[in-house]
């Protein structure tokens, strides 16, 4: 019993134990707990023992309700039986006698309402089998009589295939689905016969053989008649003889039976009856050579004579052959008819006459079986016969096929031709019989032969160049076996070389070096190679090509207007054409460069900033000098007599000179200004510039004097400015610059800063003074 089942039950009996009042339904209140099948008295046991299945069904229910309980059981799950009771009693399945038919698995399956089980199978195994019995209805039978069999197979059931045998010998089979089976049969050879037979009892997937039945002799008489066949003459015979066959019955006259001759050589009927005797006459040809029967027939008894004859040939088959072998239209051909062999001794060569079918005019006979002529335009089938003394031999079918001449091939190109590279060339003639050799020459040289057997078939070739102008080197050569004639021979090959790709350039449009914003630029693509090309510029960091053309020239160009910076770059192309290789130029890098005028305008920018600044230092710088609280001498002349180009600075404070200098006076160099705040600068002052000569001021470095009678200094170092005042505008190298200038000292104590003055990238510096 299953675990659902068992759930079921115990949900079942819980719901009527909580709730007694509720009236619960008599068909759910069971189960099949288990079905079991046995075998009695055992499962293996001998030939007729009656043996029981038995199947014990073991249900659970609850209440008086009465159940009906269905039992099959099933062989080899096949059901054989069927029982539906309301007993709990075990189901008995009785097999008497078991027999080898019995043998198999059985289950039993048990039906209750909608539930149903099933046991485990059982085998059951059953051994022996009943001895077969034969009977014959005679034992003395003449020859050819026919004779009845009967083989039983006692207390056997099922299906049964049975086996009759004539002296050890199968003659017979038969399956039946019942214990005996009757053949009919006759003994065609005298004597004693031993006759018995066996069975067979299929139970799938096995089978089970018997033993062998009795055995029965039985005596078999020979009739008295017998076939005679008679033949003259019966040696010697020659084509045109002519032969006399008779076929008789010898014997006693046998009433009871109708008796019937035949008279037949191989599958050819010559005669037949029911009398005693049959006469034949006929020509003697080579075909009657071998063997002719006579044939008795006895009801189903049949008695046969035979003889074998020779007939010689007066002349053999005659052939007919072609010379030549092959022949084109219109063009003389021989056909020959003749007889490979004769019997000079019963024919002479004269008498044999030959004649040929149909009779053609274009073919005159010319005697001896020689016909000569022309060939036809189409095919023709032409048969000769030989005749000689009535007898006529008619020679196999020839079929002259003229053959049609090759015409003049050509040749051409599959595909394209690419230098350097495999291609394929076709040589073909629209006219001509198959089959046909084509070779290829290059020059005067072949290169191959290609045999065309078929309409389907090309004599396709394989070559290779390396110039372009050896494309026009191959002839193609047509021959389709005319021997007389040269075989014609194709006009060169013409066809267009494609060249690769080679050499790809770029070519930039104005000069790397002169490439401005706002300039148009040309970027020319060449290559060398076939058109047409397809040529692809690229800007390097980017995948897709910028522009895509294709033109029949070996070059061309990609334009970019209005050029900017963002333009700048690296460039390449890249070109294609039908060979397809892809050739690639090297990079050019592009520095688009800044306009003239930005440069112009720039430069102008910047010398009007620094005009305004410079306006500003000397602003800042005379505003400062009403408020110094010390002067200082500045005296200022040429360092030498000689030289127009420096002048002597010298700085006093309280007639005790600080530091001079030899400064190198440049006219044309441009001053250099320190900044000057802004709040120094007045209206009044800004006024007054416009009248002075222009000043210039230099940035003085000294040290401090070391006296230690002279007022100390602080640390560090002072800054002092010298105001220089230039010449005017053509005065001479020796004029009086003036002798007293002002500098201020920052502070009570003035420090000296040590950093070197920069005037304007001039080598001199000034020279400190003790």
């Amino acid at each position: 019993m299953g675990p659902l089942t068992l759930i079921l039950l115990t949900s079942t009996l819980l719901s009527s134990y909580f709730h007694p009042g509720r009236v619960v339904d008599a068909q759910s209140i069971f189960t099949i707990r288990e079905v079991i099948l046995s075998m009695e008295p055992s499962n293996d046991v001998p030939r007729d023992t009656n043996v029981t299945v038995r199947c014990h069904a073991d249900v659970s229910s609850k209440g008086q309700e009465v159940l009906n309980r269905q039992y099959t059981i099933f062989k080899d799950r096949v059901p054989v039986y069927t029982k539906t009771t309301t007993s709990s009693e075990d189901l008995l399945y009785p097999l008497p006698m078991a027999r080898a038919f019995n043998r198999g698995k059985y289950t039993c399956q048990v039906d209750i309402e909608d539930k149903s089980e099933v046991s485990e199978y059982q085998k059951l195994t059953v051994t022996g089998l009943s001895k077969p019995e034969l009977h014959l209805n005679k034992a003395v039978v003449n020859e050819g009589e026919e004779v009845t069999a009967r083989c039983t197979a006692p207390g056997e059931t099922g299906s049964i295939i049975f086996y009759f045998y004539d002296n050890s010998k199968e003659i017979k089979e038969e399956q039946v689905s019942s214990n005996y089976a009757e053949i009919k049969f006759r003994f065609t050879s005298i004597g004693y016969h031993k006759f018995h037979c066996a069975y067979t009892v299929v139970v799938v997937p096995d089978s089970f053989r018997s033993e062998q039945s009795n055995i029965i002799t039985v005596s078999v008489k020979e009739l008295p008649y017998t076939p005679v066949l008679e033949i003259f003459p019966n040696y010697k015979i020659y084509e045109g003889d002519t032969l006399d066959i008779t076929c008789s019955l010898r014997g006693p006259r046998y009433s009871s039976q109708t008796t019937q001759l035949i008279l037949s050589q191989g599958t050819q009927l010559l005669g037949s009856g029911t009398k005693d005797k049959l006469n034949h006459s006929l020509v003697a040809l080579a075909k009657h050579s071998g063997e002719f029967e006579c044939r008795l027939e006895i009801g189903k008894v049949v008695k046969v004579a035979t003889m074998n004859i020779s007939v010689t040939e007066l002349f053999s088959v005659p052939t007919l052959t072609m010379s030549p072998a092959e022949v084109f239209r219109r063009e003389p051909l021989t056909l020959t008819c003749k007889s490979e062999s004769l019997a000079f001794e019963r024919l002479h060569k004269e008498e044999l006459m030959y004649t040929l079918e149909p009779s053609d005019a274009y073919l005159i006979s010319r005697g001896a079986g020689v016909f000569q002529g022309k060939a036809l335009s189409a095919d023709f089938n032409y048969t000769c016969t030989a005749t000689a003394k009535g007898i006529m031999k008619q020679s196999r079918i020839l079929t002259v096929r003229p053959k049609l001449l090759v015409s003049t091939p050509k040749i051409t190109v599959l595909g394209r031709v690419i230098l350097g590279r495999p291609f394929e060339i076709l040589c073909n003639s629209s006219i001509g019989t198959l089959p046909i050799n084509y070779t290829l020459i290059y020059g005067y040289d072949p290169l191959g032969m290609i045999t065309v057997k078929k309409p389907s078939e090309e004599a396709r070739f394989t070559a290779t160049i390396n110039r372009t102008d050896d494309i026009r080197k191959y002839i193609c050569q047509a021959y389709n076996g005319h021997k007389q004639l040269q075989p014609p021979l194709s006009e060169r090959l013409e066809a267009t070389v494609i060249v690769p790709l080679s050499h790809p350039t770029l070519t930039v449009v104005p000069t790397l070096g002169e490439i401005y914003e706002g300039d148009h630029l040309y970027l020319i693509c060449g290559v060398q190679g076939t058109p047409p090309v397809t040529f692809k510029w690229y800007r390097v960091g980017k995948e897709n090509p910028l522009h895509t053309n294709t033109t029949n020239s070996n070059n061309t160009n990609l334009q970019i207007k209005d050029l900017a910076k963002h333009h700048s770059g690296m460039y390449f192309c890249e070109a294609i054409n039908p060979a397809n290789i892809v050739v690639s130029s090297k990079p050019v890098t592009i520095e688009v460069r800044m306009a003239l005028w930005k440069k112009a305008l720039i430069g102008g920018i910047c010398l009007l900033v620094l005009a305004v600044l410079a306006l500003l230092f000397v602003l800042y710088y005379r505003s400062k000098r009403g408020r110094r609280e010390a002067a200082a001498e500045l005296s200022v002349k040429p360092s030498s007599p000689k030289s127009d180009d420096s002048l002597r600075l010298t700085l006093t404070h309280d007639t005790e000179v600080y530091n001079a200098a030899t400064v190198r006076v440049d006219r044309a160099v441009t001053s250099v200004w320190s900044e000057r705040p802004p709040e120094a600068a007045n209206d009044e002052e800004t006024s007054m510039m416009s009248n002075e000569p222009d000043v210039e001021y230099t940035e003085v470095v000294h040290t401090r004097a070391a006296d230690s009678a002279q007022v100390p200094l602080k640390k560090g170092t002072d800054t002092v400015y010298s105001e220089l005042q230039n010449a005017p505008h053509g005065a001479t190298d020796h004029h009086d610059y003036g002798s007293v200038e002002y500098a201020e000292l920052n502070g009570e104590q003035p420090e000296i800063n040590h950093s070197y003055p920069e005037v304007n990238n001039y080598q001199d510096l000034p020279v400190p003074v003790d």
